[in-house]
């Protein structure tokens, strides 16, 4: 395209175009897009919430690690990545929680409040329970004495009524 002032107009079509669309689980989903997949994007107006899905869509989205600052209320709670409100603040202000404007919000946050609950308490006891016990490994092998098994070995189970005395 030339410099030139008020040349803007372009006269060709596009001249690479993929033949197959993108997909950020071609070589097997990993954790972090499964989780970016399943994550609910709550509390967020329109625009917002279509820029999130086309981050997770092409392998843009990157999970926040450690909460950040709300601009409300001055508290680390915010647990969403590129948010700049917390929930709570969000709610209450009815306020999107990434772009701060007063638009008219898609999901709203209290219907997706109870799951968000449930999430936590599974990932800590992800966390917390992630290897098995000594105790528990020993309850385990102390099940299986081998007590259940035949293996055929018995002479006790002659069914055809021979004595072996031909």
């Amino acid at each position: 395209m030339s410099s030139q002032k008020g040349n803007v107009c372009r006269s060709r079509g596009q001249k690479h175009q993929n033949v197959t669309a993108f997909k950020n689980d071609k070589y097997g989903a990993t954790v972090q897009v499964k989780k970016a997949k399943s994550k609910i994007h709550d509390g967020l107006c329109q625009h917002c919430k279509d820029v999130l899905e086309w981050k997770v869509k092409y392998n843009k989205y990157k999970p926040l690690t450690q909460p950040r600052k709300c601009v409300k209320c001055s508290q680390k709670t915010v647990k969403d990545a590129y948010h700049v409100i917390c929930k709570p603040c969000s709610l209450q202000l009815e306020l999107c929680a990434k772009c701060g404007k007063k638009e008219d919000i898609v999901i709203p946050i209290n219907s997706q409040k109870d799951d968000n609950k449930e999430e936590e308490e599974d990932d800590n006891q992800k966390k917390k329970g992630c290897k098995l016990r000594k105790k528990d490994l020993d309850d385990l092998d102390s099940d299986s004495d081998g007590d259940d098994f035949d293996f055929g070995d018995d002479d006790d189970d002659d069914d055809d009524g021979d004595d072996g005395d031909d």
